[in-house]
């Protein structure tokens, strides 16, 4: 059975405000980790999506990802294009890296159980690694490399049923990290499921984020394509992305010229 998160505050999950970006959901909220912990407080099964502007362009062409993130219980503000969209609205400063989130959840769970599934054979046990020195109390109750044949995963599908884990992170890539959890929430139906894409590398110590000061200039994508410019293609996303949605919300701030008045 799940266990239920240990929690010394009265469970209040309000509903969040949703804004479209181009059609695509994104919820705003002071704080995600708490929503989410409220949410586990009350065996309520959550999907998160942690949208920047690639995936937001990508939704839009492929209609079956934009159906899953529609249907999604949470949309976080991920990347520096939909912050800077939020902002050019004037909703706020929403921020909320996908990586951060879910290190401040893995932070605070407590006793909950949670599963490594998605990379490369070895990296989900790497990342295991690096959490355990970092909270030796953190409860693991498995792992699954992402290389998934017809076996592994009908034997995965029975590990995740019978052990019913609170927090579930599939490291898988988009979309398909999204597609395999609309697929098999029903296993553990009261668990988080987080599509948490190169998460998994970064704790593995197989890849490195982007310095603080890049991060805060929300230049941590121009790291990712110096880091890896074979990523140059999915990046052409973000010209577009800053043309169908950042241009238009920017302009819509701008006071349009008075007429000449005449004297």
């Amino acid at each position: 059975m799940t266990r239920l998160p240990s929690v010394d505050w009265e469970p209040s999950c309000e509903p969040l405000e949703r804004v479209d970006v181009l059609g695509i959901p994104v919820h705003l909220a002071a704080d995600y980790g708490l929503w989410l912990r409220q949410r586990a407080a009350q065996s309520l099964g959550t999907h998160v999506v942690t949208l920047n502007s690639e995936m937001t362009i990508q939704a839009l062409e492929v209609a079956e990802l934009g159906q899953i993130i529609r249907k999604a219980d949470l949309v976080v503000p991920d990347g520096a294009g939909i912050t800077l969209y939020l902002r050019f609205l004037g909703r706020g400063n929403y921020h909320a890296p996908g990586i951060e989130l879910v290190e401040s959840l893995l932070a605070t769970c407590g006793d909950w159980p949670v599963f490594f599934l998605g990379g490369a054979p070895g990296v989900a046990d790497q990342a295991v690694a690096y959490w355990q020195r970092r909270r030796p109390d953190l409860v693991v109750t498995g792992t699954q490399h992402g290389y998934l044949n017809p076996e592994l995963e009908a034997e995965l599908e029975r590990r995740l049923q019978a052990l019913q884990p609170c927090i579930i992170l599939v490291a898988l890539g988009v979309p398909r990290q999204e597609v395999w959890i609309r697929d098999h929430r029903h296993l553990c139906p009261q668990a988080i499921w987080i599509g948490v894409g190169g998460s998994f590398d970064i704790w593995a110590g197989r890849k490195t984020r982007a310095p603080r000061w890049m991060r805060k200039l929300y230049l941590e994508w121009a790291y990712r394509l110096y880091k890896e410019p074979w990523r140059w293609r999915r990046m052409l996303a973000l010209p577009l992305f800053a043309w169908r949605a950042l241009v238009p919300a920017l302009l819509g701030r701008i006071p349009a010229p008075k007429p000449p008045t005449r004297s």
